[in-house]
């Protein structure tokens, strides 16, 4: 802001502004566009993280993961339909797993700190979302039979474990003692 007389008044003055790097990137082309801003990085990141950001979204059909093409729709449908996962799928899963999340942390961590877009902030904030949709298919996956009889195990270890401590303390009575197996 400048001090002068503009249309009569005395006081501060707007300055016109000259070409920005927006306007010289319609102009002169080879111009890099502008890189993400703090508040749009703050936004990109919100979105990621927010609860319920994967309703309604697909999962991608492709997707780099880990330096690999996948064809990730695919294989989640695939896993997905079958009704129980032999050991060696389990493997697989659990690999593909464990390649989602890293490759979730590391475009995250483009978006908190890498020299990008706020288009390829956008793009990375969607691969995101879609790779959270894919994890979040998988982990709700039933467990295998093994893992079905295991659980039940546990589970009747417990019971047997707090109908000792029960007796142990005297807080049974007779009568569910005797009928309680």
């Amino acid at each position: 802001m400048g001090f002068g007389v503009f249309d009569g008044a005395i006081g501060p003055q707007p300055r016109l502004r000259g070409p920005s790097s927006l306007d010289e990137e319609f102009l002169a082309p080879g111009i890099r566009p502008i890189g993400v801003q703090p508040y749009e990085r703050s936004q990109l990141l919100e979105r990621v993280e927010r609860d319920g950001a994967t309703v309604g979204v697909d999962i991608p059909d492709r997707l780099d993961v880990q330096g690999e093409e996948l064809d990730l729709q695919s294989f989640v449908f695939e896993i997905k339909r079958r009704e129980t996962i032999p050991s060696g799928e389990r493997d697989r899963v659990d690999q593909a797993k464990r390649n989602l999340r890293r490759e979730r942390v590391e475009r995250v961590e483009r978006i908190e700190e890498g020299d990008i877009t706020f288009e390829e902030g956008e793009e990375l904030a969607s691969a995101i979302i879609g790779i959270d949709r894919a994890l979040n298919a998988l982990e709700n996956l039933g467990p295998t039979n093994l893992e079905r009889e295991q659980q039940a195990q546990e589970l009747a270890d417990r019971k047997r474990w707090l109908s000792f401590l029960k007796k142990a303390l005297g807080e049974e009575d007779d009568a569910s003692s005797r009928g309680g197996r």
